[in-house]
């Protein structure tokens, strides 16, 4: 490691490695040649492919329109790097500053970011995951196995969990005519992200899309036939299911178990960091250098109460990974703190759901404009007595009002004197979030109290 812990040393001869070669470990490459790191730079990746895009797999490629292997990320800049692609990192050493991969290679560094991301949660029951026609979606080989089998035409798709990626590929699979189950444990779809209220709105539109939408009930067990394809599934309310494709989608878990043992504070929750993406110790100290971005890190965050907010959006790893890669850098006196407001999208069933802040820690929404039975509408989240997320059914033009009232820590509910209200917003309602100590696939943002990939109690083998 450089000795004299010179920065302009550091940006002429030091060693960076960024440990995940996607999204956020590809931006912050490019952001440390556009701000002069001329040093070494090297990114490892545990899958086979250079960086791409992931939004397209559950959507573009799921319908035929877009080939897996064709989703490749743009490039900014030239990088300049060396690619240590499909051999993943299993150990850190810290106090040698040296990562250590799967092919028994190490690589040191003067600066590591980690943007391992999440990994899909598989089916828990080991046997039954291995079976003929269940999938997971995460990455590009997962989409374009998808991709084939539905273009097969099978007989009927089950979808197990609602959230947004497993509603997206309800979707998809409707758009292709398939006969589509899913299987929601919760109340309704986007429970954990939007809560029951917005939730309810969700559920009809899936159904009158003609998805066969089972909330309330867990998948038990999947049944194959002799050849070893699955053939059925058996739901908690005595019913089954048959089908020849699953597809399981329970939400994520966080890629810090190579770190176990070298003394970062990483765990399932994520890579505790500063709002300089600095990584935390054990002891809870920051380190100077080691930092995180993207899904895998969690960081608080001034807008929410500082609480350690892990999200999982497209968005956040951009700008997270382009405030690591600048602090990296740095000066202490020129670092910038990750202080954008969270923002989501997904296309599902014809209706462009879009949302700003955080959502699922609102305790009320107020419908301010359009009409849930419409499926038109803005909803506003309101905690403690001010705005803290919104979401917008095909009004996603309003939004950028509603993220200045997030900034601003406007008053809830707002009042407001400009904009159309209609007869559902006349006052807040209860959000309706679902328990968070009752297992689900859990929101696209994940507060610190609390994480879906944080089990404290059993996992069965049910939804």
């Amino acid at each position: 490691m450089l000795g004299d812990g010179s920065l302009e040393r550091l940006k002429r001869e030091g060693r960076i490695v960024v440990v995940g070669a996607s999204l956020a470990g590809l931006r912050a490459a490019e952001t440390l040649r556009a701000e002069g790191f001329a040093g070494s730079l090297t990114l490892i990746g545990d899958e086979p492919h250079e960086s791409y895009d992931r939004p397209p797999l559950s959507k573009q490629v799921l319908l035929g329109r877009a080939a897996a292997d064709r989703t490749a990320l743009p490039r900014l800049r030239s990088v300049d790097a060396t690619w240590r692609l499909g051999v993943p990192a299993t150990g850190l050493d810290m106090a040698a500053g040296r990562v250590r991969l799967a092919d028994g290679d190490e690589v040191p560094y003067d600066r590591l970011l980690i943007a391992t991301g999440v990994r899909a949660r598989p089916w828990p029951r080991e046997a039954e995951a291995e079976l003929d026609g269940v999938f997971v979606l995460r990455t590009c080989d997962d989409s374009a196995a998808l991709a084939r089998r539905l273009e097969e035409g099978p007989k009927r798709v089950l979808v197990i969990g609602a959230g947004f990626t497993g509603s997206e590929i309800a979707s998809a699979c409707r758009e292709r005519g398939l006969l589509v189950t899913v299987a929601e444990r919760g109340a309704a779809p986007l429970v954990g992200a939007l809560g029951g209220v917005v939730g309810a709105v969700a559920a009809e539109v899936q159904r009158e899309h003609g998805v066969d939408l089972r909330c309330g009930v867990m998948v038990t067990a999947l049944e194959g036939d002799a050849s070893g394809r699955v053939r059925a599934a058996h739901l908690s309310d005595g019913s089954t299911v048959e089908t020849d494709v699953v597809i399981v989608s329970l939400g994520a878990i966080r890629n810090t178990e190579w770190l176990a043992g070298s003394g970062l504070g990483a765990g399932p929750r994520g890579i505790a960091c500063d709002a300089g993406c600095r990584a935390f110790d054990i002891r809870g100290i920051v380190t100077d250098d080691i930092y995180a971005a993207g899904d895998v890190a969690r960081s608080p965050h001034p807008l929410f109460g500082y609480q350690f907010l892990s999200l999982e959006h497209w968005g956040n790893a951009v700008s997270q990974a382009r405030v690591a890669a600048h602090n990296m850098i740095s000066e202490s006196t020129d670092r910038i703190p990750h202080m954008e407001v969270p923002a989501f999208w997904s296309s599902q069933f014809g209706v462009n759901i879009k949302s700003v802040g955080v959502p699922s820690l609102g305790t009320e929404v107020l419908i301010s404009q359009g009409a849930l039975k419409d499926h038109r509408f803005i909803g506003v989240y309101g905690y403690q007595g001010r705005v803290i997320g919104a979401v917008a059914f095909d009004q996603a033009r309003w939004l950028p009002f509603y993220q200045e009232l997030i900034e601003t820590t406007a008053a809830f509910p707002p009042p407001f004197h400009t904009v159309d209200r209609c007869s559902d917003g006349q006052r807040p309602v209860d959000a309706d979030f679902p328990d968070p100590s009752v297992p689900t696939h859990g929101p696209t943002v994940t507060l610190g109290g609390y994480s879906p990939a944080d089990r404290r109690i059993t996992f069965t083998p049910a939804h």
